[in-house]
């Protein structure tokens, strides 16, 4: 027997690793030293930074990969992977440096590999990320033919003296919320067991409630805040910021709030995209449970004191992004929720 017997097609990994090469090449930045297939990757920080302070994150896409994998698609996943990684160490402040994946098959398919790694090599190159490097492992027997899994690294930097604590967070503080573009990369188990197995739709199927194919609209992409908010972020305008991922607003916004203060949200003071609502009629999901399992059409909410609520939201219209005033920090009261919601769902 030889390898090739038992499953690994070291050829095909071969073909695979080239385009990687080539993909990953297009996002290097003048940090980058060397180039891929090391055992490992190098990066310079630049002289640039005073007291630099290393900021890293680890991530994956969920069962959002299941989504990909049932429509053929698997360039957006990729790009996902990467723009929650940015997002996740930009509410510390960071500027992303370089990023490294791991990609995992039963059967090694260069043609998926390539795309999955062209979307993230697309998403590096506009968050000015490099591509530094990765592992790719074909694993017979352990994913079934055609699954894969995913996961990405990110590091990145920023000054000492700029890190925040959630005591920064006070009394008075507004809240904006930036749009997502659906569920970004999670809940995913629940949407995919509603749509696919309680209605019993297909990837193809046009739903005419939110005016889409179900497969494409449950692969858009998860946005990437960075490119719109380092300036911001540079001029120490913002108190906090909150990703909100897995665990909706309820779950996130709580990690940036200091004891003693509460967030009061209004909702229906933000436009909910329609997927949020269909998927709330097919399961007759309750207020509670969607806000704790969806971003609800929130992607990053930023805390801000009032003083600098004109400085940000003028950065924010200059460069043409949306952005809702959707509540405020109070004082807390401690017989209530650290995250209070006063209002009514727009459905």
């Amino acid at each position: 027997m030889d390898y090739a017997e038992a499953g690994v097609n070291i050829s095909l990994a071969d073909q695979a690793k080239q385009r990687i090469r080539r993909l990953a090449s297009r996002t290097f930045t003048p940090g980058v030293i060397g180039g891929i297939g090391s055992f490992g990757g190098l990066f310079a920080l630049d002289k640039k930074w005073k007291e630099p302070v290393l900021v890293s994150s680890a991530d994956g896409v969920g069962t959002k990969l299941k989504v990909a994998m049932a429509a053929g698609i698997h360039s957006t996943v990729g790009g996902d992977l990467v723009n929650h990684c940015v997002n996740d160490i930009l509410t510390l402040g960071a500027e992303p440096l370089f990023f490294l994946d791991y990609l995992a098959m039963g059967k090694m398919d260069p043609n998926i590999v390539e795309q999955v790694v062209e979307g993230m090599a697309r998403a590096c190159h506009a968050a000015g990320c490099a591509l530094i490097g990765g592992e790719t492992a074909e694993m017979p027997g352990f994913y079934a033919p055609g699954e894969y899994d995913l996961a990405g690294f990110i590091v990145g930097v920023m000054e000492r003296a700029s890190l925040k604590k959630t005591s920064a967070v006070k009394p008075g503080d507004l809240l904006l919320a930036l749009p997502s573009t659906g569920l970004h990369t999670n809940g995913y188990s629940l949407a995919r067991k509603l749509v696919f197995d309680h209605a019993g739709l297909q990837p193809e199927t046009y739903v005419a409630e939110i005016s889409n194919k179900i497969g494409a609209e449950l692969l858009r992409p998860h946005r990437c805040y960075w490119p719109m908010l380092k300036h911001t972020v540079a001029s120490g305008w913002l108190s906090g910021m909150a990703h909100i991922t897995g665990g909706g607003i309820t779950g996130n916004l709580p990690r940036v709030l200091p004891r003693g203060v509460q967030a009061e949200i209004e909702l229906g003071s933000w436009p909910v995209p329609p997927i949020f609502s269909y998927l709330a009629g097919l399961g007759k999901l309750e207020r509670d449970e969607l806000l704790q399992t969806f971003n609800m059409g929130v992607g990053m909410i930023l805390v801000l004191p009032v003083e600098n609520h004109k400085a940000v939201e003028t950065e924010l219209k200059r460069r043409r992004e949306k952005f809702y005033r959707i509540g405020q920090v109070r004082r807390a009261d401690p017989r209530k929720p650290q995250v209070l919601y006063t209002g009514k769902l727009p459905f």
